[in-house]
């Protein structure tokens, strides 16, 4: 791996270990994914350049639903209008429809009684304000996912609702913490869908990281255990563990989710190290609940959202920062490598205020 691909990856995704641990293929495990076909291309990020470009253009498009709504809506409420109250009670219902949040559409209203009440303002104005006040609420949550090398392996449990995304997510995660030159494997612990466990293959043999498997309908948390006992023999850097998605209001299947947890904890009490909860961003105030839950029963450690396609409301995302604080590690708007990418509150909050 090229020194300029590590280093990409590692300013994304934070640092990496001093030195990466070699790769230790399994010899004699069944359920481990062979070693990744000779043919099979390595995974190349863009240009950091062209990467930049494009990215932003593609997250602009993914929340154009959201940033047009509120685009129009505050065009068509504020074109050569003096700041009333009317028109404030009239924005701030548009806020909150378009799932920025209570909190969030009071601050941006409050900020602009203060300035421009009574005075001339326009929508550009307007989506200034919102543009800041949005940034000022994702700033704090803005943080990377790091792996830390004082735990070998680092363990990522990866949980959600059905369709959100976490077994792909977890193969781009695989990808560029190997692009890192860090070790992985990867447990199919999604034990109700065959398909989640070819899936996991076949980015395991994309990504040349190892996958733990059972048959569909094994035991979840011992296949973790098992997965967990040989990441720890092998010293493998990082464990990502696939889990199946569930409803939060399904309380068989939450609570065997928290079997899962106290499964990993009984072998390191530290573990798991991260407990990311992938949203689709289709799914709007609902992903509010899902946070609500799997904060109470899983521990979620931070957030990755998914599904910024274009069709989605994207600014739920604005409401749950304001109200868990809960750090947003990625956003994805498609399926290639690079549509994953680090959260950046700068960005999110220009491409919803459509500056």
């Amino acid at each position: 791996m090229s020194g300029k691909v590590q280093s990409t990856f590692g300013r994304l995704w934070g640092k990496r270990t001093e030195t990466p641990a070699a790769d230790t293929a399994p010899t004699s495990d069944a359920d481990a994914t062979a070693a990744p076909d000779a043919t099979i291309e390595p995974i190349q990020p863009l240009e950091e350049a062209a990467t930049k470009t494009s990215w932003f253009s593609r997250l602009k498009q993914g929340l154009g639903k959201t940033s047009a709504k509120l685009t129009d809506g505050i065009t068509g409420l504020f074109t050569k209008k003096k700041l009333e109250a009317a028109t404030l009670d009239d924005l701030e219902d548009l806020l909150i429809e378009s799932d920025l949040g209570v909190a969030t559409a009071e601050k941006i209203i409050t900020t602009l009684r203060k300035g421009r009440f009574e005075k001339d303002i326009s929508a550009d104005d307007v989506r200034t304000v919102l543009k800041t006040e949005v940034e000022q609420v994702l700033a704090p949550v803005a943080q990377p996912l790091v792996v830390d090398a004082t735990h070998k392996p680092h363990v990522i449990l990866m949980v959600g609702v059905n369709g959100t995304g976490k077994t792909t997510t977890i193969g781009k995660l695989a990808a560029q913490f190997r692009a890192q030159g860090k070790s992985v494997m990867m447990a199919a612990g999604d034990t109700f869908r065959a398909a989640a466990i070819e899936q996991l293959k076949i980015w395991g043999e994309r990504t040349g990281a190892h996958v733990v498997s059972g048959s569909a309908g094994a035991d979840a948390a011992g296949l973790v255990y098992d997965a967990f006992a040989r990441a720890r023999e092998e010293g493998v850097d990082v464990l990502l563990v696939d889990t199946a998605g569930r409803l939060q209001n399904k309380e068989g299947l939450m609570d065997e989710l928290a079997k899962v947890v106290r499964v990993l904890r009984k072998m390191d009490p530290s573990a798991p190290h991260d407990v990311l909860l992938v949203l689709d961003a289709t799914t709007g105030q609902n992903a509010l609940s899902q946070v609500d839950v799997f904060k109470e029963r899983a521990g979620v450690t931070g957030l990755v959202m998914t599904k910024l396609d274009g069709t989605a409301r994207g600014g739920i995302l604005v409401a749950i920062s304001a109200k868990h604080g809960l750090p947003v590690h990625a956003i994805g708007v498609g399926e290639s490598i690079d549509d994953l990418q680090p959260f950046d509150a700068g960005e999110f909050a220009q491409a919803i205020a459509g500056s």
